[in-house]
């Protein structure tokens, strides 16, 4: 048996002929026929460039249906996938590129002079790819001897055990060394298979996808849904409100991050008429502030299903598709999955304590490229991973994220928790959204401080937030100082950069 997840992919895809799997504007609609042709052609062109199976390919480029099909290439001719963030400098790739050791390096054409150097030092071949699909690695594909598109007699993909590598995922590295998060063909499929049946996937949806593709969540939770469920995606370039507005009479499903519902909020035709035929929304990749929540339900009569993942493991848990979606929670760990709240020495803590949430299943990752260190310190001997992310889970098993442990504050000896400081302030008349943190304090270790976004037209004071939560949160928890600035900063993902944070405003006390 062929564990290759292309293979599971490609057997949909056969089942599906001419029904349209990807409409990309201003080019048309590309059948699941066409797919088909076009992966095997991009797997040919891989072994005429020499990457065999279990070789690297490294990619940063913009998104284009042909970065996809580059990836499920991969995927059919047994090569590992490794997509980067289009934001890294060349220093980064350097060190990715030094690390992962890539066999071909697929970059925009603007990088290509940049990124010859980077090739030449881990001896990779350099291609380009830019977003309309054009490049130096299209013309290597379109050489390829053999049949156009719309030919169904396409050759199998390469024999993969379940274990062997897919993709390598390097984290966010927001702090620290970015570590590559290895992920095999069998934690691809697992967490397919499982998220098309919990949220329902029909091979009648049509998924509107205008998340980037170098992160785990627009290249593989979204694609691979649509994919593994023979459905029709809109495949946007970017995210643009008004775009994704247009496109959503014509879908179904739609996957976000916090910020794109946000600004379809700010769109003055987004209301019930609008998402008439929708069934789903989902958002992940960064907490939903409460209000949002709120106001998406009010404005549309529907309630957005958030879910929580990391590139570690994909999906781990997800408020259900028929049931209580409740706000600020991500709802309950995937059937196949076991999940823990636990203490320092990894013991299950008792319901609704708090701790760091410990996962197993078949999602998991194979550990850290060329880490083995780091991976041996990330796991327990019973096989569970420290995630890092400090959380409550209810007596039914709902989880609620509370922060990353690494963004716990320990104040004169007491451990603080961002996350529920910020839910008060965030409830406050004025207040956009904050970030609490931890800066160095010479009495108490780590003095709390919150850093605010207020409306332009808000006189809010920093006396006013203290005031606000004295009578609401323990003493040892109010920030000593409020910092008032126009946006938090984030990453690609919308993640909240607290470490940059820490580092601004770590001199508060003269201790930077």
């Amino acid at each position: 048996m062929n564990d290759n997840f292309y293979a599971r992919l490609d057997a949909v895809a056969a089942t599906r002929g001419r029904h349209p799997c990807w409409i990309l504007p201003g080019r048309g609609t590309w059948s699941y026929d066409d797919l088909r042709s076009q992966v095997a052609r991009q797997a040919q062109a891989l072994r005429l460039a020499g990457v065999l199976p279990g070789d690297r390919v490294m990619v940063q480029a913009e998104k284009s249906p042909e970065f996809l099909l580059l990836y499920l290439g991969c995927l059919h001719a047994g090569a590992v996938f490794v997509p980067l963030n289009t934001a890294y400098t060349e220093p980064e790739l350097r060190h990715f590129a030094l690390d992962c050791e890539p066999r071909l390096l697929v970059c925009d054409p603007a990088s290509a002079q940049a990124l010859a150097a980077v090739a030449q030092s881990c001896g990779a071949m350099l291609r380009t790819l830019d977003a309309a699909g054009g490049g130096s690695w299209t013309a290597a594909v379109g050489a390829v001897p053999g049949a156009g598109p719309g030919t169904t007699a396409v050759p199998a993909p390469i024999e993969r055990a379940t274990d062997d590598l897919a993709a390598i995922v390097y984290t966010s590295g927001t702090t620290g060394r970015s570590k590559g998060a290895m992920l095999s063909h069998g934690n691809l499929a697992a967490n397919a298979a499982t998220l098309v049946d919990l949220w329902r996937f029909r091979a009648d949806d049509v998924l509107l996808h205008a998340l980037p593709v170098y992160h785990v969540h627009g290249l593989f939770i979204a694609s691979h849904c649509a994919l593994l469920a023979g459905a029709t995606m809109h495949l946007l370039p970017r995210f643009e409100a008004a775009a994704v507005l247009a496109l959503l009479p014509d879908s179904t499903v739609f996957m976000g991050v916090p910020t794109f519902y946000t600004r379809l909020l700010e769109q003055p035709g987004f209301d019930r008429a609008s998402v008439r035929r929708m069934r789903l929304f989902l958002c992940g990749s960064a907490p939903l502030l409460a209000g949002t929540f709120a106001q998406f339900e009010q404005r549309t009569g529907q309630r957005i299903l958030e879910r929580y993942g990391m590139s570690e493991a994909g999906m781990i848990t997800s408020n259900p598709c028929e049931g209580d979606r409740i706000a600020g929670s991500v709802g309950f760990a995937l059937p196949d999955v076991q999940a823990r709240v636990a203490g320092p020495d990894g013991v299950e803590l008792p319901r609704g304590a708090v701790g760091v949430l410990e996962i197993r299943g078949p999602n998991l990752f194979r550990g850290y490229w060329r880490m083995p260190g780091r991976t041996a310190e990330e796991f327990r001997q019973d096989g569970f991973f420290i995630t890092g992310d400090v959380a409550t889970m209810d007596p039914e098993g709902r989880v609620s994220i509370v922060g990353r442990a690494k963004d716990l504050v320990i104040s004169g000896g007491f451990n603080v928790y961002p996350k529920e400081i910020e839910l008060e302030i965030d409830a406050l008349p004025g207040v956009i959204e904050s970030a609490v943190i931890g800066v160095p304090h010479p009495d108490l270790g780590e003095a709390v401080v919150a850093v605010v976004a207020r409306q332009p037209t808000e006189a809010l004071t920093e006396q006013d937030v203290i005031a606000a939560l004295r009578d609401r949160l323990a003493r040892f928890k109010l920030p000593r100082r409020v910092f008032f600035i126009d946006d938090l900063p984030r990453n690609a993902m919308g993640k909240v950069q607290k470490a940059r944070l820490r580092a601004d405003f770590a001199a508060t006390y003269g201790q930077a």
